[in-house]
């Protein structure tokens, strides 16, 4: 139970029922336009399939239903690096440590695969603040940015977090 009274949610794997709330949540957030948002239920629909190279966790609140999933999985060609590729809040559920919990139990299952680094990406437009103070503050260090990668004025961040050494 959190300060709040209610109950932590529920953080496991995804299931084919979770679907159209993953769904809700990408295009609800505000921040993904329709290529994004077709990219990242692309990556969800592989996941559902037999896909290793893409996971998908959701935190599901008793009451609410799903409030947040990330998608994460082993980056090609590397050992021990894995790519962190879309993680989001419902924006009603924001705030309450979903997305937190979401990472540390990613961060848990990579270590249990020996990984060593866990890569996110992001933009630097103005309504992804939150998201780069949420890297930085689960430790995320930026490698690199690269000037108007995504368009004229936004950029491409990088973030790493060491997992192991």
């Amino acid at each position: 139970m959190r300060s709040d009274g209610r109950q932590a949610p529920l953080i496991r794997p995804m299931l084919a029922p979770d679907r159209p709330g993953i769904a809700a949540i990408v295009e609800g957030v505000g921040n993904f336009n329709r290529p994004e948002i077709a990219c990242a239920l692309e990556l969800v629909d592989l996941a559902l399939g037999d896909s290793k190279d893409y996971r998908v966790l959701v935190a599901q609140d008793f009451e609410e239903g799903i409030v947040a999933y990330a998608c994460w999985g082993p980056t090609p060609l590397t050992r021990g690096t894995y790519d962190l590729y879309w993680i989001a809040t419902r924006p009603d559920a924001q705030g309450r440590g979903c997305a937190r919990a979401l990472l540390e139990r990613i961060e848990t299952l990579v270590r249990e695969e020996e990984g060593r680094l866990l890569v996110a990406e992001t933009s630097s437009r103005e309504s992804y603040a939150d998201t780069v103070r949420f890297y930085r503050r689960r430790g995320f260090e930026e490698a690199s940015r690269i000037r108007d990668f995504y368009d004229v004025g936004d950029d491409r961040i990088l973030f790493l977090k060491y997992l192991a050494r």
